[in-house]
């Protein structure tokens, strides 16, 4: 699937991974308890800076903070928009 939408300079559009539903035990997690995921999958990369060049590409696995980035809704699926800053490392 293809997105309209190219991030500007040192931004990088993620879509984040699926909360856990059960531990590695087995016990189901409710949906009040789901922590918010820290993983994702790197869909639209910017150009970067005069000076910095972008070290992520489109399909990388990422690891970004729990507050990072501005969360958007595009075409019915959530996605964040983030600094290539605040990602943390490419798994």
């Amino acid at each position: 699937m293809a997105l309209n939408i190219k991030p500007l300079s040192d931004r990088v559009l993620v879509e984040p991974q699926a909360a856990e539903t059960q531990t590695a035990s087995g016990i189901y997690i409710p949906e009040t308890a789901k922590e918010k995921p820290q993983k994702g999958k790197v869909v639209a990369v910017g150009g970067g800076k005069k000076d910095h060049d972008m070290t992520v590409k489109v399909g990388d696995i990422v690891l970004y903070g729990k507050y990072s980035g501005t969360e958007l809704k595009l075409e019915g699926n959530d996605y964040l928009m983030m600094r290539e800053d605040d990602i943390l490392a490419v798994i």
